[in-house]
């Protein structure tokens, strides 16, 4: 069974670094796009980042340019996002999303991780 486990959230000062974690687990083929989401209390869940299977595409959300870094290593079925000079309104739950094929000629599902709080003090 395909899991998404994402950590290093927690409580930073305004002006912080944080670094999520987001690690794939089970029978897994390979993973096409992963992506980091996040919701704020009362808000929409908002795409942060999303990075290519060969990490050759990547898009941020308008708000993480320049502060954000999304990467990613096959190999160990790990996507991490970078963020640095983070701010209040950065406070949300994060999730991790991934597009991962169990099989070969399987069809890619579409999986999401439990999230990780991440709260950034003013």
């Amino acid at each position: 069974q395909v899991q998404l486990v994402e950590s290093g959230g927690g409580l930073v000062q305004a002006g912080g670094s944080l670094r999520l974690s987001c690690a794939a687990s089970g029978t897994i083929f390979s993973i096409n796009t992963m992506r980091w989401y996040r919701q704020a209390p009362g808000k929409q869940r908002e795409l942060v980042a999303s990075i290519s299977s060969s990490g050759s595409s990547i898009i941020y959300e308008d708000s993480a340019k320049g502060r954000f870094t999304i990467s990613r290593d096959n190999t160990k079925k790990t996507a991490w996002l970078q963020m640095n000079s983070l701010k209040h309104e950065d406070t949300a739950q994060y999730y991790c999303n991934a597009e991962i094929m169990a099989m070969k000629s399987a069809q890619a599902l579409n999986y999401w991780g439990q999230g990780t709080q991440v709260t950034v003090s003013s």
